[in-house]
């Protein structure tokens, strides 16, 4: 079992430390958000409505299939953290029972993921705060920025200030979709018509059915919908500065299938039945699409400031997330020693501020080319999410083997069905990453960058170790 180092600063006040040296800061309503937060964003404030385009009613079939693999992969990850809360999260598992290699594979790929989807995340926000007339002939880089110095500034001074974010970003997500899912269900069981249209599951009939583009259109679906569902590994990284992660953290896992079920099948499926599929369009939002067929003034900008606040919470979860697994690499020897520096605070300023930089790259990129930044970036995160699901089912078939050889304790929240629940979910991670392949230009493209990919960790590795050797 690797120990991390003893803590390299002063606590300022008298709040629990954790082994890694972190406050332990976040309480109960802050991990149940996170965990919210996680498993609700753009794709579906946003994403819905190209994919409703693509697939029609089938994906409440598509966001429920990837919704259970999901919930299986946080269980996974439950079961490890019940074993050993840690900040490190899957990095510090993958170090255990994989290897260092493990690690470094582990934790840059994470890096990759969240990186890519930082830059996404500040594009979007800049393209939000045009949505309104009235910052038009601000630049497309400055909102960027802004948006970078505000999140950047609350996760450097404290792992409670992101936690307070976070809580407030994932509040105001849930009351957009607990009001539209209200609505919805009132308006389906009076049978009141939208915009001309009887409601009723019979617009999903009359309009070419389930699968009104066949089956493989919405199995091409995979990919995106798998990248809504990114983020719900952060609670794993949580429980290491949460104030009693094995009292807390079961319960927040468990009732992640029921927002799923809820938040994603539920709204998807009044969705379909309150308005033909065919009236929702990418690039606008089907809740937009809904309220503005009933006539609700302002709901644009209301929806708006949704959407406006889950990029930003994607991207304050980013920051979070990408500073804590640098650490973890440093302090195994799987990244340079400054990224495991603590501030003052307990935060790991230095991966912060290295992921800051990154994203940098991304408000250049947004004054370059500001129309071609999501195509350059957003498939390339996938590649990443998929590679840390997968170390997280790697690591627990490992803990599992421990457990069962009598080698390790029983954690008492076993993932259900493992290990053939474990097999499934990595086949269809696998799955997934062969229907990319299919996806062209983009997806193709990103596969076809695998081996480029491995390239550059295969030589990121080589001057690790020999500087580990010269050292």
């Amino acid at each position: 079992m690797t120990t991390s180092p003893a803590p390299d600063h002063t606590p300022t006040h008298a709040g629990a430390i954790s082994e890694e040296g972190y406050h332990k800061d976040l309480g109960r309503r802050h991990v149940q958000m996170i965990a919210i937060g996680g498993a609700i964003g753009t794709g579906l404030f946003l994403g819905a409505g190209s994919r409703l385009q693509v697939a029609g009613p089938s994906l409440a079939i598509i966001y429920a299939i990837c919704g259970v693999f999901s919930f299986l992969i946080l269980r996974a990850l439950g079961e490890l953290v019940m074993y050993r809360p840690t900040s490190g999260s899957f990095v510090t598992y993958a170090r255990e029972f994989l290897g260092e290699r493990a690690a470094y594979m582990a934790g840059w790929l994470s890096f990759l993921n969240w990186a890519m989807t930082g830059i996404v995340d500040i594009t979007a926000v800049a393209l939000y705060m045009h949505y309104w007339a009235v910052f038009l002939p601000v630049p497309q880089w400055a909102f960027a920025l802004a948006a970078l110095a505000i999140v950047g500034t609350m996760n450097m001074i404290g792992v409670r200030y992101f936690g307070e974010m976070e809580f407030w970003f994932s509040l105001i997500k849930v009351v957009a979709l607990a009001l539209f899912l209200i609505a919805g269900a009132v308006i389906l069981g009076t049978r009141m018509p939208v915009a001309g249209h009887t409601t009723g599951f019979h617009l999903i009939t009359e309009n070419g059915g389930i699968f009104p583009h066949g089956l493989f259109s919405a199995l091409m679906l995979l990919q995106g919908v798998v990248f809504a569902y990114s983020g719900i590994e952060l609670l794993g990284t949580a429980a290491g500065e949460c104030e009693d992660a094995r009292e807390i953290l079961p319960r927040a896992i468990n009732s992640v299938i029921w927002r799923i079920a809820l938040f994603y099948v539920g709204s998807v499926i009044l969705l379909v039945c309150l308005l033909p599929w065919t009236e929702y369009h990418a690039g606008t939002s089907p809740f937009v699409t809904f309220f503005q067929a009933l006539g609700i003034p302002g709901i644009g900008t209301i929806m708006n400031i949704v959407v406006l606040t889950a990029a930003l919470s994607s991207l304050n979860s980013g920051l979070y997330s990408t500073g804590r697994v640098l650490r973890a690499l440093s302090l195994g020897g799987s990244g340079p020693k400054a990224l495991g520096k603590l501030n003052r605070s307990s935060v790991p300023y230095v991966g912060i501020l290295t992921t800051l930089a990154v994203y940098l790259v991304g408000v250049m990129l947004n004054y370059l080319i500001p129309s071609r930044v999501f195509e350059i970036v957003l498939n390339f995160s996938a590649l990443g999410i998929i590679s840390t699901w997968g170390f997280i089912l790697l690591c627990q078939l490992r803990l599992r083997a421990a457990i069962n050889r009598g080698d390790i304790a029983p954690t008492g929240f076993n993932m259900p069905g493992a290990p053939y629940t474990t097999w499934a979910t990595l086949g269809f991670l696998g799955f997934v990453l062969i229907m990319m392949a299919f996806d062209y230009p983009d997806g193709t493209i990103t596969i076809g960058a695998i081996p480029l990919i491995g390239a550059i960790l295969i030589g990121g590795w080589c001057l690790l170790d020999r500087g580990r050797r010269h050292g």
